[in-house]
């Protein structure tokens, strides 16, 4: 991304623009990225056509030049530990007239950090004298937008971003006072696991909307180094391009470089999950099938499946594409541990979508090369089982053991009838289920969202 000009993701590249978590850690010691999201201390604008004014508890900050308006930004980064890799300032734009704009602004630094809130006007404004950071061209209403700002901020501290305007068509974005769509500043650092510690995969179903959940669990991301699953449905309702830009991206979407999805139904209510195949781009798998592989760590084989059955060239039936890739993969992989993740659950208890069997034939192939874990989506809870065969029958031997993964920040489901061999289950928290995985097992641990207590954890080896 430019270093002078960045706007989110999507928006750039052109095309197009919490929900509860899972976390795997998997064997192996590679550096990986954390990240930390600030909100700021302290926002306001001045307006010239109203010297004296202070507008520190405003919902917007204005940016003009006829009249002039500047806008002013303060964060405290503390508990940073590593190195910063990279620092994004993400604005949002109003969603009123005045949002738009063919100039979004230029972000400079500012040496004065002591400045208050309520005590700013236009006849007593800090100086914004400080390198410039970066600029916006034209921006639209009730749209995220992105600035490198990696030059300014080094560490813990304080730092001051002031936003100018050279052009009459001004823009307003929203404040601190809005919550959710406050501005962000977006701090990623390098973090090495402790000697002898394992990497992370980190995932969830059912993940954004415009509700508070995904909120919860990003931040749980933002303290888990590693790599980032989905299982399906990552945006509501219908897996439009605008739906990734205002509701994943602002959350998930922080972390978007380390994440590996699958597809859901809701993604798929824009034709061809349009929407999801532009937003996630290379990492969601040829756009035609929505699945793919890849290995973690040296022990470790990572299958990503698509269960939109209907969607897909050959679905999920014995003899289809999919199926028969999926044998393929599994035959040449030469990894002695297993995990496969998709959205729509062989076995689930919830009362609001029944067992899939369209994804029998996938789970007989990976019972067939002996693999270990299944997670899955779809009903938005949480509920772990018991290792099954294909039958659905107990096979302590070398049943898998599936994690219906559901609470990604969506509305909760209720249960009904409770299946054969579910172990665990719960309807009311949102959080991260977290997988360790050694060189031959597997701990599990569901942590919930700040607040919250509910917990299951226990550990199975490798077959």
């Amino acid at each position: 991304m430019s270093p002078t000009r960045s706007v989110l993701a999507a928006a750039l590249t052109g095309v197009l623009g919490a929900s509860a978590l899972v976390a795997l850690t998997l064997s192996g010691g590679a550096a990986s990225a954390a990240v930390q999201t600030f909100t700021p201390v302290a926002d306001t604008h001045v307006a010239g056509d109203a010297a004296g004014s202070n507008f520190g508890t405003a919902g917007t900050l204005g940016i003009d030049n006829s009249p002039v308006k500047r806008t002013f930004l303060k964060f405290t980064v503390s508990g940073v530990t590593g190195t910063v890799g990279s620092v994004k300032l993400r604005v949002h734009t109003d969603d009123s007239a005045g949002a738009v704009s063919n100039n979004g602004g230029t972000f400079k630094a500012m040496t004065d950090t002591a400045w208050s809130e309520t005590g700013v006007t236009y006849d007593d404004q800090p100086a914004i004298n400080g390198a410039t950071l970066g600029s916006l061209g034209s921006v639209a209403r009730n749209t995220w937008y992105e600035v490198d700002v990696t030059s300014l901020v080094t560490g813990n501290g304080t730092y001051s971003i002031g936003v100018t305007s050279s052009s009459g068509d001004g823009a307003d974005y929203d404040s601190r006072e809005a919550g959710a769509l406050a501005p962000q500043l977006v701090v990623t650092t390098a973090t090495t696991p402790p000697p002898g510690g394992d990497p992370v995969l980190v995932g969830a179903g059912d993940i954004s909307n415009s509700g508070s959940g995904d909120t919860a669990t990003a931040a749980l991301l933002d303290n888990i180094p590693g790599t980032v699953f989905t299982a399906g449905d990552n945006v509501y309702d219908n897996g439009t391009a605008s739906e990734f830009t205002t509701y994943y991206n602002p959350t998930w979407g922080r972390h978007k470089a380390r994440t590996r999805p699958s597809p859901g139904n809701h993604d798929y209510n824009t034709s061809g999950a349009t929407g999801y195949y532009g937003y996630f781009g290379a990492a969601a798998g040829d756009p035609s099938k929505g699945y793919y592989s890849y290995d973690i760590g040296s022990n470790w084989h990572v299958v990503a499946l698509n269960s939109n059955c209907g969607s897909i060239s050959g679905g999920c039936g014995a003899g289809g594409a999919q199926e028969q890739w999926l044998r393929a993969d599994l035959a040449a992989n030469a990894r002695p541990c297993t995990i496969a993740y998709w959205h729509h659950p062989r076995w689930t208890s919830g009362a609001n979508h029944a067992p899939s069997t369209a994804v029998g034939p996938l789970v007989q192939a990976l019972y067939d090369n002996n693999a270990d874990v299944i997670v899955t989506g779809h009903n938005h809870q949480y509920e772990r089982f018991a290792p099954m065969n294909p039958s659905g029958a107990s096979d302590p031997a070398r049943g898998i053991r599936e994690f219906v993964a559901g609470m990604g920040g969506a509305s909760h489901y209720a249960f009904g009838t409770i299946q054969p061999n579910s172990q665990a289950r719960n309807s009311d928290t949102y959080g991260v289920l977290k997988l360790t995985l050694h060189s031959g097992s597997y701990d599990w641990q569901f942590v919930p969202e700040a607040g919250k207590t509910y917990a299951d954890s226990g550990t199975t080896s490798c077959h």
